[in-house]
């Protein structure tokens, strides 16, 4: 182990990023891109900027809809916005809800969280950078920064736009020498493979990207009694949130409602307010449809009569009468109308304010790998345990002075990554979930791994390494179909560390469990492979057992294990296999939580890492 933590300690000095890199002040250049030098070239150059990542030819705009070959994607020319308009602008006046208006692109989903930003203006310029523009010091070059997977990325774009017939194909605002918001939408397009990437979705996923938040989906047919409540703490919080109306029928996708609600299309929710009406509390949300027209005509909508009963001076502050896709309409038809609610929760870095109640947020990577860390879900309860497992510890209660309850609130959330860039290789989302179990639940423990854990363990109630060793050496020992030498206690330590989640150097009882199937496991996989039944396993039979437990290894990697792992006939005993698979699983676990580092992965790479690493 002394000589693994040396090459990590190593690679961490010659290769891993400057700390902070990542984080929104010092954001990642996507596809190594920097504006700022790219800008100065141009300038130098007397240029104006095209972007060899995402030119402007048909293989951008996408793939099967908008692919070379769709009706969509004929006749399309890229145009800078000064050969659309005579003055084109970045933002007019401020960026406002009115500046976007979607095209023929099925990406409201995107395009209402945009709306959402426009009423955070801070929020809104961690997005879209200050200090860019069509005049002084134009060249052609724009960038936005989004949040990717825990790192937001400083995504650089030329200002060539889609066209059809002189009109902008996709978002384009109210004002049509404004451009920000198709610049925004050609980032995120750019970001995502093309722009028919961006073509449905949810709320939350967008909100997510702009924001570095948590998001959380409430279906309205379900809704808890305090939604009103929890949509009043979520923009408290400076939360975004959306809703849509579900469809069970494709046929139905955006069409209308008696009332003219659209249905399988994303509302910004933008406020929430109680009026009096007649006398009485009358709870209301106003909305807005990224279209910037087709709006609600039901009661407390622009022309409905329930106006005219509210006080002049609310009236005054609310009502609006303009066809600008934003409107009012009562809680409780909110509730009967709509069908789901997304909200997106942020991080305490991107609240500055004081007045504002904060999350405390903690972010973790982990994969499911075959044979390792992919245990299914819990209708195997077997494999069920191996999957990648999180200990929380909450300790402090939210601060609410209108709930009397003392109450510590934990949102956990998975995303999954590139899935929108694979979509063109008919590769979508997968299935993934997770279980929260509470303290005290022993995710159906196994009466015989109880009582043996209970035997083993001192007062503690946990198992030592040398605690361990007693326990496989016990089970082995019997077993006259495995050759062993027995357990090792620096064998037994490797187990340990590479089960222990909470880092007291010793295993609890589902910490337990979990490696003694494991154990179970890869006995029966080595019975299995174990072809002449000498109860050692020769080279062969080892390449085709770790294949079978999920490790499939070049001719090289295999070259470094066979004699570390085997005796002097070669053979590979069953104590000696379970070292290895532990190794194995070990240093793919250092490895993917490097993953994020590209110097790493180009420095080295898996094998090489391999070969680096199971020496030791």
């Amino acid at each position: 182990m002394a000589e693994i933590v040396a090459i990590v300690a190593k690679l961490k000095r010659d290769c891993l990023k400057p700390g902070g890199v990542g984080e929104h002040s010092n954001a990642i250049k996507y596809l190594n891109q920097d504006y700022e030098s790219l800008k100065q070239q141009c300038l130098k150059s007397g240029t104006l900027f095209e972007d060899p990542e995402f030119p402007a030819v048909a293989a951008s705009l996408g793939y099967d809809k908008l692919g070379p070959d769709s009706d969509k994607g004929k006749g399309v020319e890229w145009k800078r916005p000064s050969e659309i308009t005579r003055n084109p602008q970045f933002i007019i006046g401020g960026a406002t809800r009115t500046d976007i208006r979607q095209g023929s692109l099925s990406d409201c989903w995107f395009l209402s969280a945009i709306g959402c930003l426009t009423l955070n203006e801070e929020l809104l310029h961690r997005v879209v950078p200050h200090g860019q523009g069509f005049q002084d010091g134009y060249a052609g070059i724009f960038h936005f920064q989004i949040w990717q997977f825990g790192e937001w990325v400083d995504v650089v774009i030329d200002d060539k736009l889609p066209v059809k017939k002189g009109k902008l194909m996709f978002v384009q605002s109210a004002e049509r020498s404004e451009f920000w918001s198709a610049l925004l939408e050609k980032a995120y397009a750019k970001l995502n493979g093309s722009y028919e990437g961006l073509s449905g979705g949810y709320n939350s996923e967008s909100f997510v990207d702009f924001t570095g938040g948590v998001a959380e989906t409430y279906d309205l047919r379900k809704a808890p009694v305090d939604l009103y409540e929890i949509i009043q703490r979520a923009i408290a919080r400076g939360s975004l949130l959306g809703s849509f109306i579900n469809i069970f029928n494709s046929s139905d996708t955006e069409k209308e409602t008696d009332k003219k609600l659209v249905k399988n299309h994303t509302y910004s929710i933008t406020a929430l307010k109680e009026v009096k009406y007649k006398g009485l509390p009358e709870k209301l949300i106003r909305l807005r449809n990224p279209w910037g027209y087709a709006e609600w005509t039901g009661a407390w909508s622009d022309n409905s009569p329930e106006w005219k009963d509210v006080d002049p001076a609310e009236k005054k502050e609310l009502y609006v009468k303009m066809e600008d896709g934003e409107f009012w309409m009562s809680f409780k038809d909110y509730l009967q109308q709509f069908t789901k609610l997304e909200i997106c929760n942020l991080t305490p870095d991107a609240l500055t304010k004081k007045d504002v109640s904060k999350w405390h947020t903690t972010m973790c990577d982990g994969t499911w790998r075959r044979g390792s860390s992919a245990g299914g879900n819990r209708k195997n309860p077997d494999m069920f345990r191996i999957n990648p497992q999180y200990k929380v510890t909450l300790l402090e209660e939210d601060d609410d002075p209108k709930d009397n309850k003392v109450v510590c609130s934990l949102l956990v959330a998975l995303m999954q990554k590139n899935r929108r860039k694979l979509r063109k290789l008919q590769e979508y989302n997968l299935n993934i979930g997770f279980a929260v179990y509470e303290k005290g639940i022993s995710k159906d423990v196994e009466d015989s791994v109880r009582k043996l854990f209970e035997q083993k363990a001192g007062q503690d109630m946990e198992i030592s390494v040398s605690e361990l060793q007693t326990i496989l050496n016990d089970a082995v020992s019997n077993n006259k179909d495995l050759k062993t030498d027995g357990f090792s206690m620096e064998s037994c330590r490797q187990m340990v560390n590479l089960m222990d989640k909470d880092g007291n150097a010793t295993l609890g009882l589902v910490e337990f469990q979990i490696l003694w199937k494991k154990v179970q496991h890869w006995k029966t996989i080595f019975l299995q492979h174990d072809l002449d039944r000498s109860g050692t396993m020769s080279s062969y039979e080892l390449r085709m057992a770790l294949e079978a437990a999920g490790f499939k290894l070049n001719k090289k990697v295999m070259q470094v294990l066979v004699p570390r792992y085997s005796d002097t006939a070669l053979g590979v005993d069953f104590d000696n296999f379970v070292c290895c698979l532990v190794k194995l699983e070990a240093m793919f676990r250092l490895f993917n939580s490097m993953a994020k580092d590209d110097s790493v992965i180009s420095a080295i790479g898996l094998a090489e890492w391999l070969m680096l690493t199971m020496r030791g």
